[in-house]
């Protein structure tokens, strides 16, 4: 399974451009303290949410293994990643999660086929390097700004900075639904998953799930 050759270049890109932005403050990647006494202190980090009850691929579309693994890969290659302030708590940040079938949705978009086993999916991202995943992961994070559902539904047409250097806007639809605008403007944006918000609620770090992954730059889809 490849990934089209023009959205990996056009992936790549956007890799090399980031290089230049200032992002998120590297922090050296670290285990996480007991949960109880973490949480007293609202700086339980988003790697304990995501790592909760062990690392591994499932049949379960609607949870967040292939992002965990993304995060783990840039993290074993790159210790100082900007990606590992999702290990310190103390930073505060928000991030939008994709989910195991927002990346299914992705690769689907990119080569023209579904694949129905989340280590395949996973296996296709990670073909296009490591540099090209760190930025798409840094894309998805807000530094910075603890961003609660509820704010968010109050911030129609804001613009969101994100550690990867490029800019998210916030869209309130019917619904009411969050919709966040990305780079690419031909892929149909994603939406924050109402059910799975303010994930670490309490903390500094915040997530969101969605159901399309973020994308940095215009990606050409299957041909």
């Amino acid at each position: 399974m490849k990934i089209t050759r023009a959205a990996a270049a056009s992936l790549v890109a956007a890799s090399v451009m980031a290089g230049s932005v200032a992002a998120l403050p590297a922090e050296a990647a670290q285990t996480p303290g007991p949960a109880s006494a973490a949480t007293e202190r609202g700086d339980t980090p988003l790697s304990a949410v995501l790592t909760h009850g062990g690392v591994g691929f499932d049949h379960n579309w609607h949870d967040f293994d292939i992002v965990t693994a993304a995060v783990l890969a840039v993290l074993k290659e790159k210790p100082s990643s900007p990606v590992s302030a999702l290990t310190n708590g103390s930073v505060k940040l928000t991030a939008f999660i994709p989910t195991d079938a927002a990346f299914r949705r992705l690769v689907h978009s990119l080569t023209g086929k579904r694949l129905h086993s989340e280590k395949k999916v996973f296996k296709t991202v990670a073909g296009l390097g490591i540099d090209t995943v760190e930025t798409v992961l840094e894309y998805h994070v807000v530094p910075g700004a603890k961003i609660t559902a509820k704010k968010a539904l109050k911030a129609n047409g804001a613009t969101l900075n994100t550690a990867q250097g490029g800019t998210i806007k916030v869209r309130i639809t019917k619904g009411p639904q969050i919709r966040l605008r990305d780079k690419d403007t031909d892929a149909r944006n994603p939406r924050v998953i109402l059910k799975a918000t303010d994930i670490n609620k309490g903390n500094k770090q915040i997530a969101h799930a969605i159901d399309r992954v973020l994308r940095p730059v215009d990606l050409p889809a299957a041909g």
